[in-house]
Formats: C-alpha cells, structure tokens, sequence
C-alpha cells in the first residue's frame, strides 16, 4: 500500500490565482477564521443568563447553534492535516512526521492544560474537571496521525467503526462519566478523533481531482442524512459525543466550508479579517482567553453572567472587535504561532 497516495491539489481555474501560486487556499483561511470567531463568541456566551436556548450550548440532548463551534474548526484542520503530512513527509521522512504529529498534539494538550488548572485555580470551572477544546483536539489529532497514511476507503472505514465502537460502549458503560466531563472527556476523544479522520475522508474529495470534487458535496450531504437518519435512535448530543451528533456537524461544516469556497473563488470574495484570523487561530484563542477572564474575573453578576442585553452585546463586540483586530494586525506584521 503506497504511504500517503499522491493528490492532485491543483486548483480549477477557477480558483483564486494567488491562492495557486502561495500553495494557501483563500477559502480555508476565512473558513477557519470563522470558525475561530465562532468559537470566542461561543465561550463568551456559555456563561451569559439572559439569552434564548439557541444560542447558548445544549444542556445535554438536542443541537444549537452554539454546538457547532468546535466540529467547524475540527473539519478546519481536517482540510490541511493530510497535505501538512504530504508536505513533512518529503521534506525529512516518516519519523520526522510522526515526531512533529506527536510534539504538536502534547503542545495542545498541555497548553490546554495549563488554561483548564488557571479556570480551575480562579473557581471559573466549579466542576474541576481539568478537560478542554485544546486537550480534545490534541489528543484526537493524535489518534489521526496513526491513520493519516491510509488510502481514503480505509480511513473512511477506520472513522466509522471507530464511531461506532465510541457509541457502543457509550450506550453501555461510559454515559455517566461522559456526562461529568466537558466535551466528551478522555472518552469523547475517540469521537472527536471519528469527526477528524472522516473529515480527513472528505477533504481527500475536495482536493482530489475534478470527479473528486464533484463527489465531495454529495459524500458531505450523504454524511448529514446519515446522521439525521440515526438521530432517530442515538440522540443528538454534544455533550455526549453522540455518534448521530459527529455525522451531523460534520455534514454541516464540510457544507458550509464549500460555500465559503464557492464565494471565495468563484464570486472573489475576500474578508481580510477573516483571513488573517485564520493564518492565528491558536494564538487568537489563547489571546480570547485572557480577554474573556477580564469580563468574568470580577465576578459581578450584573456585570457578566446576569449582564442586561445592551451590555451583553457591547462585550460581545468588543470581544470580537479586539480578537479580529489583533489578528489582522499580527497578519500585517507577518507574525505567525503554529506548532
């Protein structure tokens, strides 16, 4: 079996032909951008009182608006795991990928780490459960990295049994102690890693060739009514991880990524904030956290957590207003963290 098959990543003509001569796709950079966006503004919504269900988190069973945040920014990384791989794989081999893979996973569980003990130490976090979004995608990006080197067929089957073997013992024996942890805990890993390696299934389509790329909105579309389909049985959840919730967000965000590229390289829509937000993500969620402890630490109810909704509005633009400003000017000063 040949290690990492070769992709034709060439862009149609259509495509943007700065986007072809920087080896970056306009469209995945506002994708992710908006996807990091979303996520600021979910956090500092979680803790506001007076806001309608759909906007705030689902408690347990059902899905809002909100719960899509993080599967958005999980399919993000999904579109350029696998042509990073490509990429470290010619330039200094196979160990040297796995060795970067495994350095950058632990990063993001131990930054993520480091934020859950602060949330923690400061009685932000009263469930003392030291388990976050960074520590959830470190260690799914992880469970990715064994499998990345398989043709697409097989990573599409390793996905779905993963999935269903998460949901298997979901059903029987983990439910309580998943419940009790925040995005799934140790165990939802296995289901977010499922979201990441069908995301991986999905982007060799959008990059692959022109018949590729015609399979993707349908393969995207197939994902969606699958999960709506098992919703019937396996309810809705993010807080559980719930098999019928990955299939779910993963149709949406690999639809909703498509429209950004359809408007990006075929209308020329450009939103520079985006973009840059998208070149920082990691950065401008670790610079979201310490902005967001400024409106929570002073722990005046009226002030954040029973704030009225012309306050709860100005902090929300604020928020968004300085994460997207720092990001556009880190981009225009070419500063850039990535591990």
């Amino acid at each position: 079996m040949q290690l990492l098959p070769r992709l034709d990543t060439r862009l149609h003509s259509r495509a943007a032909p700065q986007a072809a001569s920087t080896g970056r796709l306009a469209s995945i950079d506002q994708f992710r951008g908006f996807a990091i966006l979303a996520m600021v503004l979910g956090n500092y919504l979680i803790g506001v009182t007076y806001l309608p269900a759909w906007l705030k988190h689902s408690p347990d069973i059902g899905l809002t608006l909100m719960d899509l945040g993080a599967p958005w920014f999980i399919f993000a990384i999904s579109l350029t795991v696998r042509l990073s791989a490509r990429r470290r794989l010619a330039a200094g081999g196979w160990r040297h990928t796995l060795s970067h893979g495994f350095t950058r996973s632990m990063a993001l569980v131990g930054i993520g780490s480091i934020l859950g003990a602060g949330q923690i130490a400061f009685g932000l976090n009263p469930g003392g459960v030291n388990w976050g979004v960074l520590q959830a995608i470190g260690a799914a990006n992880l469970l990715t990295l064994l499998v990345i080197g398989l043709a697409c067929e097989l990573r599409l089957a390793l996905g779905l049994l993963l999935l269903w073997g998460y949901q298997f013992m979901l059903d029987r024996f983990w439910l309580e102690s998943v419940l009790n942890s925040p995005h799934g805990g140790i165990q939802g890993v296995l289901a977010w890693a499922a979201m990441m390696i069908l995301g991986t299934v999905l982007a060799d389509l959008f990059h692959g060739d022109g018949r590729g790329r015609d399979l993707y909105p349908w393969a995207a579309a197939v994902m969606l009514a699958v999960g709506i389909g098992l919703a019937v049985w396996v309810p809705v959840s993010k807080n559980r991880m719930s098999a019928s919730y990955v299939l779910i967000t993963l149709g949406i965000s690999a639809l909703l990524f498509l429209a950004f590229h359809l408007l990006t390289h075929r209308l020329n829509l450009h939103v520079p904030l985006l973009v840059a937000c998208g070149r920082n993500p990691l950065l401008l969620y670790l610079i979201h956290q310490v902005l967001l402890g400024l409106l929570v630490l002073p722990a005046l109810p009226a002030w954040y957590a029973q704030a009225p909704p012309p306050l709860m509005v100005l902090q929300a633009a604020a928020l968004l207003g300085a994460v997207a400003w720092i990001g556009r000017e880190l981009d225009r000063q070419h500063i850039y963290f990535t591990l």
